[in-house]
């Protein structure tokens, strides 16, 4: 899964949006954000309970950017949120199967609650940094739009012609790419650069499950090759 499709466009000048208008923004997409991730993740844990099959990559794929071009189109009404619903709890079933995978492995609930504890800390830990510093991380844009297209064109060759080695690559960076996407999108929403909470959720839902699913298949190489 790419997060192409959520990367903002430039920053806007500081100031440009008055601070009650941020703290009502940076508010509301954490209150959606929260939300979002609980449904995904009792979608998840539903897919997981009743082994429903993984929907391929094609289908994957299809699902996300069609759920994300309407929730883009959508982001200024309320089907905007109803949509995002949509996309993530679309996500959550698309992981239900790949951590069931890794619930079967010898000690898969250590790496599953390990990857969960690692998404928290690093989400939590640079969410935190930029909310004190107010740091500006708006010149990260292009190197994670470049880095972001070259990750996803790369994990999809390792998915189809089944190069193991080149995944973990890809899973290394994409836990380094997803970093740099929360600072980015942190940075926008307190700078008032991006005034869309419905957009702004989206964006930091997919950093989180794209770190997740990385540190998951990080985390659980070892068990998987016992």
């Amino acid at each position: 899964m790419s997060p192409l499709q959520t990367l903002p466009r430039d920053l806007a000048p500081a100031g440009a949006t008055t601070p009650p208008a941020t703290h009502r923004v940076l508010r509301n997409t954490y209150a959606l954000l929260s939300m979002t991730l609980a449904f995904s993740a009792g979608v998840a844990a539903l897919a997981a309970a009743w082994k429903l099959p993984h929907p391929g990559i094609v289908l994957t794929l299809a699902g996300y950017f069609g759920l994300l071009f309407a929730t883009t189109r959508l982001r200024n009404s309320g089907w905007g949120v109803v949509s995002v619903f949509a996309l993530t709890g679309f996500m959550g079933y698309t992981l239900g199967p790949i951590v069931a995978h890794y619930l079967s492995l010898p000690n898969g609930h250590q790496v599953v609650l390990m990857a969960m504890g690692g998404t928290a800390a690093i989400f939590l830990g640079l969410s935190a940094y930029v909310l004190k510093t107010r740091r500006d991380f708006g010149f990260l844009g292009g190197f994670l739009f470049a880095g972001i297209l070259v990750a996803f064109l790369a994990g999809l060759g390792a998915i189809f012609f089944q190069v193991p080695a080149l995944a973990l690559t890809v899973s290394a960076a994409f836990v380094l790419l997803m970093a740099g996407l929360i600072l980015f999108e942190t940075s926008r929403i307190v700078r008032g650069g991006e005034t869309n909470y419905v957009m702004a959720t989206v964006s930091l839902f997919v950093s989180i499950f794209n770190l997740f699913t990385s540190l998951l298949h990080l985390i659980g190489l070892g068990s998987d090759n016992e």
